[in-house]
């Protein structure tokens, strides 16, 4: 008589432990759920920077060349282009002079070539810091 209480509270004690795994596996898979929808986010936050910063490259590229090939100002594709990228270019614009040839048809704007740097170096630091705070632990 005396076993049966024993193995009655030994059945306990394993029912309790196996209970207290459960809620540790339990609480560790929150945890990696929190750890993966936070990385998640961060990675999103990186690849919106490299689009807007990607996309904003490749429009100064377009002008540049445009300055350079001596496209028609009077183009449609032109003016948008141009229009487009003035408010990124304008705080360079009177940085240097630009080398002109060709009584001011190919214009080769080293402004637009700084504010490529610029812009692809605001980048490169914003994507620093994201890194930077996705490092730090909450």
């Amino acid at each position: 008589m005396n076993r049966e209480p024993h193995e009655l509270n030994n059945a306990d004690k394993r029912q309790e432990l196996q209970q207290e795994q459960e809620a540790f596996r339990l609480r560790q898979e929150e945890q990696r759920l929190r750890d993966a929808e936070r990385r998640s986010t961060f990675a999103w936050v990186r690849n919106s920077i490299l689009l807007l910063v990607s996309a904003l490259e490749i429009l100064l590229a377009i002008r540049f060349f445009l300055r350079v090939a001596g496209a028609n100002t009077d183009n449609t594709f032109a003016q948008f282009i141009y229009n487009l990228s003035e408010g990124f270019v304008a705080p360079f614009s009177t940085l240097f002079i630009s080398p002109v040839r060709g009584e001011g048809a190919f214009i080769f704007d080293v402004n637009i070539l700084i504010a490529m740097f610029v812009y692809a170096l605001l980048g490169w630091l914003a994507l620093a810091i994201v890194n930077y705070v996705q490092g730090r632990q909450p």
